[in-house]
C-alpha cells in the first residue's frame, strides 16, 4: 500500500461520480486508499420514472431508499475503499421549504456535523480532501454545508492537508453552457414539430441578485488538470448507476465513445496546501509521493 489517502466530502448520492469519478477510479488504480463522506440521503431527488419532488406521488423516503442501492453500485464500479454517508436529510433546492426542515443537513449546526466529520478525518488521516467551494459549485444548500463543515472540521483536527474544490474552468464551462443550450433548442424545436408542449426549462441556477450563477472557475485559478481517460468506463458505469436522477442527463445523451472522448479531465482548485506549491499540477498527490 502507497500510505496515501483521498476523501472526499460530497452532499448527495451522484455527486461522487460526477465530479470525481474519474479521479476516485485514477487514484484506486495508483493503490491511493479512497474515501467517500456523502452528506446527505438524497430524499429531493426525482423518484423511479422521473416523479419530481413537488408532485403527489414523489415518497421522499423511498426515495432515499432507492438511491442508497444507486450509490452502493457506484462505490463499487469507482472502486471506493471506504463509504460513510453521515445520513442528513436532503434540503431541496435553495428557497424550498425543506431547508427549513430541522432534520435537514442545511439546517444542521455546522458544529455538530463538521465534529462527526472531524472524527473521521482522525480516523484516515488523509493527505488529500476535496469538497466543493463557498458557493456549493452552483448554490445548492447542501453543497454549501459540505463546504462548511469541512472547513469547521479543518480546524479541529492535528494536521494540515491539502484541500482541493471541484472545479471546471470557464474556458470548458463555456462549452458546456452553449452544447445545454443547443440541446435545449433543439428539444423544443422537435416538441413543436410534433405538435407536443415543450417540456419547462427552468434554465441555469441563478444567484440572491437572480442572476445567473457562474459555475466556472478562472482558468488560472485551476491548481490540478487530473487526467483521466483511463477510468472514463469506470465513470461512465459510475453515473449510469445513479439512473433515476442521471438517465436523461447530457453525460448519458452522449454515450460511452462521445464520453470517452469528451469527459477526460477532472478539475480542481487548489485552496489549501502545507506545501505552499503554486502552479497547475496533474497530480493530487504531487508532493506526496
Amino acid at each position: 500500500m502507497s500510505g496515501l489517502t483521498f476523501l472526499a466530502v460530497h452532499a448527495h448520492p451522484d455527486d461522487e461520480a460526477s465530479s470525481t469519478g474519474g479521479t476516485f477510479r485514477v487514484l484506486k488504480d495508483q493503490g491511493v486508499r479512497t474515501v467517500l463522506v456523502t452528506c446527505t440521503r438524497g430524499e429531493y431527488g426525482d423518484a423511479v420514472g422521473g416523479v419530481k419532488p413537488h408532485q403527489d406521488e414523489h415518497d421522499p423516503d423511498a426515495v432515499a431508499e432507492y438511491r442508497k442501492g444507486e450509490l452502493a453500485e457506484a462505490v463499487r464500479i469507482l472502486g471506493i475503499d471506504r463509504f460513510i454517508s453521515l445520513d442528513y436529510r436532503d434540503s431541496g433546492m435553495k428557497g424550498w421549504p425543506q431547508n427549513d426542515d430541522p432534520r435537514s443537513f442545511w439546517a444542521t449546526p455546522v458544529a455538530d456535523a463538521s465534529a462527526r466529520l472531524a472524527e473521521i478525518l482522525r480516523e484516515e488521516r488523509p493527505q488529500v480532501i476535496m469538497t466543493y467551494n463557498e458557493n456549493g459549485f452552483y448554490g445548492h444548500p447542501d453543497h454549501i454545508q459540505a463546504n462548511r463543515i469541512t472547513l469547521a472540521a479543518l480546524d479541529l483536527i492535528d494536521y494540515e492537508p491539502t484541500l482541493y474544490y471541484n472545479a471546471i474552468p470557464l474556458s470548458v464551462m463555456a462549452q458546456y453552457r452553449k452544447r445545454w443550450e443547443d440541446e435545449a433548442r433543439e428539444q423544443r424545436e422537435a416538441a413543436i414539430a410534433e405538435g407536443r408542449e415543450p417540456e419547462p426549462n427552468d434554465g441555469p441556477p441563478v444567484d440572491d441578485d437572480g442572476e445567473p450563477f457562474e459555475m466556472g472557475t478562472p482558468d488560472d485559478e485551476i491548481g490540478a488538470a487530473i487526467d483521466v481517460s483511463s477510468a472514463a468506463d469506470a465513470k461512465f458505469d459510475a453515473l449510469a448507476a445513479h439512473h433515476s436522477q442521471i438517465a436523461e442527463s447530457f453525460w448519458m445523451k452522449m454515450g460511452r465513445e462521445r464520453f470517452r472522448e469528451t469527459m477526460r479531465t477532472e478539475w480542481f482548485q487548489r485552496v489549501r496546501d502545507p506545501h505552499g506549491r503554486e502552479g497547475l499540477v496533474d497530480d493530487l498527490f504531487v508532493d506526496y509521493r
